[in-house]
């Protein structure tokens, strides 16, 4: 009864954050469209999101041992659930600043104390891995149901119901405490050492001087600008491009995150039997192809009333899916780099790719933003053909230079 308790408990607070990190890309277009904020005003969300994530992941390896998991999982939950309640009072931009910047800490904190908990209910390395999953992939169904619960309370006679959404998710936020607050979740192991916050930058420093590392960070970095910038972004292309209403917009982004979750379902039982560099050429070709096919589908459109799902263009559902190709890239790349270092590298790896894919990721943002504002939706979707030209290049670059320290180690 206790392992299903603290079950629960990580579940609970994974799928409460899935829905709130991935709410970025509804919540800019209704800044716009309820609070008057321009397109480059609005795009810096992405940044209070990922680099809070980035810079608490760096200060809470050191002092949640200490603090206990379960007290940090617990502070971490209330200060988002007062920042939800803040929002859904608080009307007005600089509040979601807050907001983001709040989920991004918590989930900094909680990422890195479920981690370590789920050591504590499995007994093998299969159980673990097992459980891993089943947490990841809930988290998955959590970035679907948010695009349909924000649609649930946008109505197109009162602009701001939508805020509506920040009781029910501090509702839900509190149901998630007091979940964690009955499991019985152990506290860190007296004495466990942790690498200071200085310490592990450090290590990171010393990493970058490797070329295969600056290879793997700049591939790494390229990936992310174009998912953020597709994704986050994809919800007001819908509605200012194709002329969607509002809530239709957000519930056809979902297909976005559907697609993601597919494609790395299925690529992981492709890469079985084919080699990765071939799945990830293949995936940029044909990730440069959709875009070069669909974009010319969203321009003079005809005017039509569009009511449901199903009145949309075809255009709507088919750009969406360039996440099913895009799903494998990061996930391969990360494997592939962590594989090719000893395992004490491992740590100071995995703060890299927090690092960059955070940068890329408000990068690609802010970068889509502007060229949105300022150009228009189909020239910031088609700018995506640049770093997917640049990662392909980085790619084969990069299957170079595993190969070539596969082969040394086999010689050696």
């Amino acid at each position: 009864m206790s392992k299903i308790k603290i079950t629960l408990a990580i579940a609970a607070s994974y799928f409460i954050f899935a829905i709130l990190l991935n709410s970025v890309g509804t919540v800019i277009l209704q800044s716009i469209n309820t609070l008057g904020v321009s397109k480059t005003e609005a795009s810096v969300l992405e940044g209070f999101k990922d680099l809070s994530i980035a810079i608490m992941s760096f200060v809470v390896a050191s002092f949640i041992p200490r603090l206990g998991y379960k007290l940090a999982m617990l502070l971490a939950l209330i200060v988002v659930a007062i920042a939800c309640l803040s929002t859904a009072v608080i009307s007005d931009f600089y509040m979601f600043k807050v907001l983001f910047a709040a989920v991004g800490c918590g989930f900094a904190v909680v990422k890195v104390s479920v981690y370590s908990i789920i050591g504590q209910v499995t007994e093998d390395a299969n159980s673990h891995s097992s459980l891993l999953n089943t947490i990841e992939g809930i988290f998955m169904v959590g970035v679907l149901s948010g695009y349909w619960v924000f649609t649930a309370f946008i109505e197109p006679v009162d602009s701001n119901a939508w805020l509506n959404v920040y009781y029910v998710l501090a509702a839900l936020t509190l149901l998630v405490i007091i979940s964690v607050v009955i499991a019985p979740i152990k506290p860190a192991i007296k004495g466990q050492k942790s690498n200071s916050g200085w310490n592990d930058f450090i290590a990171m420093l010393k990493l970058t001087y490797q070329p295969l590392v600056l290879i793997f960070i700049i591939s790494a970095f390229l990936y992310v600008l174009i998912e953020q910038g597709v994704g986050t972004w994809l919800p007001t292309f819908n509605n200012q491009v194709l002329q969607l209403p509002v809530a239709i917009s957000i519930q056809l982004a979902s297909i976005f995150a559907a697609a993601l979750a597919l494609g790395r379902l299925v690529a992981g039982q492709v890469l079985k039997h084919i080699h990765w560099f071939v799945v990830l050429s293949c995936c940029l070709v044909a990730m440069a192809a959709l875009i070069i096919i669909t974009l010319p589908l969203t321009e003079n459109l005809p005017k039509s009333e569009v009511n449901s799902l199903f009145d949309a263009p075809l255009a709507a559902f088919v750009l969406p899916l360039i996440g099913f190709f895009m799903a494998p890239i990061y996930p391969v790349l990360n494997s592939v780099m962590l594989s090719a270092l000893q395992k004490h590298q491992h740590a100071a790896m995995t703060g890299l790719i927090v690092v960059f894919s955070a940068l890329g990721g408000t990068t690609g943002s802010v970068i889509t933003g502007y060229v949105f504002e300022h150009f228009s939706g189909q020239h910031a979707f088609y700018l995506s053909l640049v770093p997917i030209s640049l990662i392909f290049i980085s790619v084969i670059i990069f299957k170079k230079r595993t190969h070539a320290i596969s082969q040394h180690a086999v010689n050696s």
